[in-house]
């Protein structure tokens, strides 16, 4: 896609609406929760959305090889099976706010796993920045390291996602960005139908509250929220357009209140401020030309693309 300028006020306008449907995703999951157990519910949002798109990307140019697809669907596992399935069984035990915080946190732990596994080199400034956030985790818990099971599996959606993050950035050029899209996600969720199927008790509930939340998550948290995402990436700087992350945290913690009555400790706002500015340290470009994490992890990959 050609990029445009785009006017700031409506980069501001999808900005906000794109972090909306990701932060508000969490309070419409957890009132999904009451009719659909949580790995269907994620597994049938998933595999609409992934069938949906498969059919409007179909002459889109698909993979050739078998390894390819092999790709896709390892990043389908981590991307929407690990990061999704970890979310809504989080939501069980957890308030969504705490949810969408703690999985909000996987800028930082891409920095930990990119050092370790791509051997990058991160600026100070975002060392500070991922130290400052994980300090914001340790808040946010409470000032205590006794995890629960929701929080377990809060952070446990971080790591796939940051997982998922630097495979994608590893074997994305092979890929037009839609057919990746699509097709992870269908795997994915099918690989969530299978679980929910098998590793839980099944509970579906078919009445209006429960089709619209599957439709709602399905259609506007995942199609267009992910439309309108890849095309702000597309139009600026990826490392400025990450940044502004932090509000979907924002949005699931204010939308928790305003529609399930959800009470967040003062700690966890404390916490989730200093999680927003780690984050903000670490994907924020504030020379021009200056390395972001996006930037970093794209120039390891590419050698392995070629």
């Amino acid at each position: 896609m050609e990029k445009t300028s785009l006017h700031p006020l409506m980069f501001i306008v999808l900005v906000v609406v794109t972090t909306f449907l990701m932060g508000s995703s969490f309070t419409v999951g957890k009132i999904g929760l009451n009719y659909v157990s949580p790995l269907l519910l994620v597994g049938l949002r998933f595999t609409i959305a992934g069938l949906v798109m498969a059919v409007l990307v179909r002459k889109s140019g698909k993979p050739e090889k078998l390894a390819d697809w092999g790709r896709i669907f390892t990043i389908g596992l981590m991307q929407t099976a690990g990061v999704m399935g970890c979310i809504f069984l989080s939501l069980r035990t957890i308030t969504a706010g705490e949810s969408s915080i703690l999985t909000f946190t996987n800028p930082l732990m891409v920095v930990m796993m990119g050092t370790v596994f791509l051997g990058i080199r991160y600026r100070l400034l975002q060392w500070i920045g991922a130290f400052v956030g994980f300090i914001g985790v340790f808040i946010t818990l409470g000032f205590h390291l006794q995890l629960t099971v929701g929080t377990l599996f809060g952070l446990g959606a971080a790591v796939f996602w940051s997982i998922g993050t630097i495979l994608i950035k590893q074997w994305g050029s092979r890929f037009n960005v839609w057919v990746l899209t699509a097709y992870q996600m269908l795997f994915g969720g099918i690989a969530l139908l299978l679980m929910g199927l098998t590793l839980e008790s099944p509970k579906l509930m078919i009445n209006p509250v429960s089709i619209t939340v599957i439709l709602w998550l399905a259609i506007m948290a995942s199609i267009v929220q992910f439309a309108i995402w890849f095309y702000l990436i597309n139009q600026g700087d990826p490392g400025k357009t990450s940044a502004f992350l932090f509000l979907a945290p924002f949005f699931g913690v204010l939308t928790g209140w305003v529609l399930l009555d959800e009470v967040v400790e003062w700690y966890v706002y404390a916490g989730g401020a200093l999680i927003f500015i780690g984050i903000f340290l670490v994907n924020w470009t504030f020379k021009k030309g200056t390395a972001n994490l996006e930037g970093d992890i794209e120039k390891m990959a590419k050698p392995l693309n070629s």
